[in-house]
């Protein structure tokens, strides 16, 4: 991919999981939402020109101000060097990644995942389950969710009539994002996650999405076959640089 392709669905991954404040310094978009999630905490790298060593200072100070560590989110888009240089100052790295793109194709929508506009209390209480988000950060992940400033699809797979699975999907410039795909544990197994998958891409697809776009961790082995057999392909990578305590 193309730096602006990257660019572009960065701003649409930003965009799908809002912060609650963001500062921009020097082409880096520090964001936060009250320690909720690395993706709504953690400065991310759109178009960088400042100096490093000079955004990281800033960013230890914006974050230290919340009372939170400084956490780097690096895509290909952030300068050589980075990485290295957050590891000499004792930064960990974190949850390697992979983002996965996917072509148009014809997604079932099946009868079984039903689709809502805003999230429900019962989403909500399964998604925080499925997560283990802690308590304390229930109001910030509640908030999160319900302020996506773009077309969004809350669903939740029944079976017998019991939720047995939960997911997002996010629209915005002809592409469908899907975030928060889970199945509980008792009923893996049954090709759930793929008709979940297929129904949010066929939501997109519905309203106009020519491509779909996901965020995996790369020791997801299932899930990345999963997507793989949908048509999904890697098209970059990134991980985190947390602080030192």
């Amino acid at each position: 991919m193309t730096a602006l392709d990257v660019r572009a669905l960065e701003e649409r991954a930003l965009n799908a999981w809002p912060a609650q404040q963001t500062l921009i310094a020097g082409g880096w978009v520090f964001r936060c939402a009250g320690g909720c999630t690395k993706r709504a905490n953690s400065a991310n790298a759109l178009a960088p020109w400042a100096n490093f060593e000079t955004v990281r200072r800033e960013a230890e100070a914006f974050y230290a101000s919340k009372g939170l560590p400084a956490i780097f989110r690096l895509s290909p888009l952030a300068p050589a060097g980075c990485d290295a240089a957050l590891a000499g100052a004792g930064y960990t790295a974190l949850e390697p990644s992979l983002v996965m793109v996917a072509p148009p194709g014809r997604h079932e929508m099946a009868p079984q995942v039903e689709l809502a506009s805003q999230p429900s209390g019962e989403w909500l209480e399964g998604i925080v389950a499925a997560n283990n988000v802690p308590l304390a950060l229930r109001p910030a992940h509640d908030a999160i969710v319900r302020n996506i400033p773009v077309p969004a699809a809350f669903a939740t797979l029944r079976q017998n009539g019991q939720a047995a699975g939960f997911g997002l999907a996010v629209r915005e410039r002809g592409a469908v994002g899907l975030y928060d795909i889970v199945i509980l544990p008792s009923w893996r197994g049954h090709g759930l996650g793929r008709m979940m998958t297929q129904a949010l891409m066929g939501w997109g697809q519905t309203g106009g999405a020519v491509a779909s776009y996901l965020q995996v961790h790369e020791s997801s082995k299932v899930a990345v076959s999963l997507y793989e057999r949908l048509g999904f392909r890697e098209a970059y990578r990134y991980h985190y640089r947390m602080a030192p305590a």
